[in-house]
């Protein structure tokens, strides 16, 4: 991305790939009646998993797992996965699952996993590792850039506790992930500390309502909580 520079102020001209990220943002939010809900879910079970999964060998990182969540709760929530197009909601059967991705110059890219609902996850960690790859050397396809139908925003790397992600339009929903927070609960007479990390649920108010998106998150929450490997 070019810049220019005055004496007082650097300017970076909105075109580019930048451009076209920015008129999707703007676009997204003109076209979705867009809502978000937000959630905290514990998570204990997914990294007691996690390290069951390490001592047999298998390196699954926490994205990998909540990707995991995800689409085992899609499965069970199919009014939420999906697009509108026009005046219409078309609701898919397959899970594609769109990943945001971080690249170089401040660009952002969502490509999908298609078929995400039929990979264990392993397969999932390597479908996503092989799109983060070829998204820095610019080698997505059109249909992985426009295919999905749920995106994962994922800023737990961050200090971002919660946050609003906006939809990747046409797609009915995008969940965000934010970093996670030691808490202290109480559990009977003791107090024990416990990893909660915060789900931020944006949805097009117009394909979906209110309490069914809850139900989702909430149901996602669940299965969190209750992971196994």
């Amino acid at each position: 991305m070019t810049t220019e520079t005055t004496s007082e102020t650097r300017i970076v001209p909105l075109r580019g790939a930048r451009g076209m990220i920015a008129d999707k943002m703007v676009s997204s939010l003109q076209t979705a009646a867009q809502l978000t809900h937000h959630a905290r879910a514990d998570m204990t079970a997914l990294l007691a998993a996690k390290a069951q999964y390490k001592a047999k060998g298998i390196s699954l990182s926490v994205e990998d797992l909540l990707m995991g969540a995800v689409v085992r709760t899609l499965a069970n929530h199919p009014d939420i996965n999906g697009k509108v197009k026009d005046r219409e909601v078309h609701l898919s059967r397959a899970i594609d699952l769109g990943v945001a991705i971080a690249l170089p110059g401040n660009l952002l890219a969502a490509p999908a996993i298609f078929g995400a609902g039929d990979m264990d996850l392993q397969e999932l960690r390597a479908a996503r590792r092989d799109l983060a790859e070829r998204a820095r050397s610019n080698k997505l396809t059109v249909p992985e850039m426009t295919g999905g139908t749920f995106t994962i925003s994922n800023l737990g790397l961050s200090r971002v506790e919660q946050f609003t992600p906006i939809i990747n339009t046409p797609q009915i929903a995008i969940l965000g992930v934010g970093c996670a927070v030691e808490t202290a609960v109480r559990e009977g007479e003791n107090t024990v500390w416990k990893s909660f990390t915060g789900l931020s649920l944006t949805f097009d108010h117009r394909a979906i309502d209110g309490a069914p998106a809850a139900d989702f998150l909430t149901a996602l929450c669940a299965t969190i909580e209750t992971f196994t490997p």
